[in-house]
């Protein structure tokens, strides 16, 4: 835990990453490799100089999954390489761009679900004399009965959907499919230990152990289908940081993507399975004492994608004890944060923890690096370095 005096110095609002909690996390993220490699997805991390210090823990951690096309060109001119883009895209300059790079030895890998993204790929790279890799994307989700289990991603669900697709990509010299992902949303991105939601824990447990054995059994048969086909995939990736246990044990699966666990941000405290050190934090100043124990900080309104909930909210953790008021929460401007015994002045920190991972980094430039309780460096973000990709 980070305590608020290491903050006095500081300009606040600040972005804070415990070195010593992330360094630990990428170590027990890499035991977790069980014989595969793992490919770092970017849109957790949004900073160079942190996806470096990654690399730099292990052999275990190869490649990037980035999310965005300008996003993957700019990590190229980074110096990174064998980059995957985790979605389809359809900007054409950027793809363009891509081509080009590709064809001058660069591999970023785009994904593809559909022909008519194999269509505008196999355009684009003949006008521009460029070339693509491609990575197929298969849906995950499972279903019970009426219910959907996962996340509405590519439409390939069946032998016969990927055969179809496999087709145009023989037909073009200018694409060459290298590679398989299936993300398994459900088991990956879905907590089951959230507070005040009992009967749903069990449920989202339940339906976890049932949709692992058939996630297993449709990758086995999707590759082996590729196989046929004659493609040589260079890699099957799969999973997520809330699945590498799991993941890790399928046979065809060759590399795993890892995220959201090198800063362990509060979602993943809603894991059975996840034992992480909080790594990331931020910490606001106290401004205001509209009465004797409330404390209004400034700025602080960082809420997290997804379906909307309590378990977005970005919560204080130190002083310990803080809530956040049910009639204001986070506030864009302006967050009351409530303490029944704690004293705090005005000019004092409440340190806080976002609920996802790498989406706080595009509010600040750069992340304050701390060891020992010590500011030992300051990484840039990619707000930091003037970029926003999506």
């Amino acid at each position: 835990m980070i305590p608020k005096e290491i903050t006095k110095d500081l300009s606040l609002p600040a972005l804070l990453l415990d070195l010593d909690a992330f360094d630990q996390n990428c170590q027990i993220i890499a035991k977790k490799a069980n014989g595969k490699t793992i490919r770092i997805a970017t849109k957790s991390i949004r900073s160079i100089p942190v996806l470096k210090r990654i690399f730099q823990t292990s052999p275990v951690f190869k490649g990037l999954m980035s999310y965005s096309p300008k996003e993957a060109v700019f990590l190229a001119e980074q110096g990174f390489d064998d980059i995957l883009l985790g979605y389809p895209c359809w900007d054409y300059q950027e793809l363009s761009h891509i081509a080009k790079l590709n064809a001058s030895g660069k591999q970023i890998t785009c994904m593809v679900d559909s022909i008519e993204q194999i269509d505008h790929l196999n355009k684009i790279a003949r006008k521009e004399n460029g070339f693509f890799y491609l990575c197929m994307d298969i849906d995950m989700s499972t279903t019970f009965g009426s219910l959907h289990f996962g996340v509405r991603r590519s439409p390939l669900k069946t032998e016969e959907d990927v055969i179809q697709l496999t087709q145009h990509i023989k037909e073009s010299s200018t694409l060459e499919l290298i590679g398989m992902m299936g993300y398994e949303a459900q088991i990956a991105g879905v907590g089951d230990k959230v507070p005040s939601q009992q009967l749903k824990n069990q449920a989202v447990k339940f339906l976890k152990k049932k949709s692992i054995h058939e996630i297993k059994l449709r990758r086995e048969s999707i590759v082996q289908v590729l196989e046929r086909e004659g493609f040589q995939l260079e890699f099957v990736n799969g999973g997520g940081t809330g699945s590498l246990d799991t993941t890790s044990q399928e046979e065809s699966v060759t590399e795993l993507t890892a995220g959201s666990g090198f800063y362990a941000p509060l979602l993943f405290d809603y894991y059975r399975n996840f034992r992480f050190t909080p790594a990331l934090f931020f910490a606001l100043p106290v401004v205001r004492k509209p009465t004797s124990n409330i404390y209004t900080c400034l700025g602080g309104g960082y809420i997290a994608s997804g379906p909307y909930g309590e378990d977005k909210v970005p919560q204080p953790v130190y002083p310990p004890g803080g809530k956040l008021l049910s009639f204001e929460g986070a506030g864009e401007v302006q967050t009351p944060v409530y303490y029944e015994k704690e004293t705090l002045e005005i000019g004092d920190a409440i340190i806080f923890r976002a609920a996802k991972a790498g989406e706080i980094c595009e509010r600040f430039n750069e992340i304050i690096c701390l060891s020992k309780n010590q500011v030992v460096d300051r990484y840039r973000t990619y707000r930091g370095e003037g970029k926003c990709f999506l």
